[in-house]
């Protein structure tokens, strides 16, 4: 006869706790001493290989976004994303828009087809980036950095296409969003940081 042992509650809560501190907490091996302590100290790549350091971005609120060509919240993204760009980009806002094939694939495509689908498709106007990956062992160095500034819900992985983050004028990450969080849900905090 098979006889379940009773429940050691203090052990899975340790266990618990233990599982939710590794994941919150970033890997020291994904930041180094010499990381850098903003944004502005990292240089990516464009969506035609240009370097683009993002110190030339200092001064203005970002809303640095990981995109995909083929979601379902590709759409309607898209069209929140140019509404909120249309209407503060002359304000010092501005969106960088990194594109990833890690969730389902559904950003298969090499720059040059990433790049005639968000300007022609989805008549994008904001910087496209160089296609990167946000998380594993390849993760892009901005990703491991936002990602240690602003964690995720139980752990700091991005979870899907679209998770957004939110970025002052002083290269400081001060908000993350889901993936499943419309862009213009929040403006008001564009709003504020704009004014600040």
């Amino acid at each position: 006869m098979f006889l379940l042992k009773p429940i050691n509650w203090a052990s899975l809560l340790f266990l618990g706790l233990a599982f939710w501190f590794y994941y919150r907490n970033p890997n020291p091996a994904n930041l180094s001493p010499e990381s850098p302590n903003s944004i502005y100290g990292f240089t990516v790549k464009d969506i035609r290989g240009n370097e683009v350091p993002l110190s030339n971005y200092k001064g203005k609120v970002l809303l640095i976004v990981n995109v995909a060509s083929k979601c379902g919240l590709t759409q309607s993204n898209y069209k929140e994303l140019n509404i909120l760009y249309d209407k503060y980009k002359d304000q010092g806002f501005e969106i960088l828009a990194f594109p990833c094939n890690q969730f389902a694939s559904q950003e298969p495509g090499k720059n040059e087809e990433i790049e005639e689908a968000v300007c022609t498709r989805f008549k994008a106007e904001f910087p496209i980036f160089d296609k990167i990956e946000v998380n594993g062992k390849n993760t892009a160095p901005l990703y491991k950095f936002l990602k240690s500034e602003k964690g995720g819900l139980f752990v700091d992985a991005i979870k899907w296409n679209f998770t957004k983050f939110l970025v002052n004028k002083q290269g400081k990450v001060v908000e993350r969003y889901a993936p499943t969080t419309p862009p213009l849900a929040i403006e008001k905090d564009v709003q504020n940081l704009l004014a600040d």
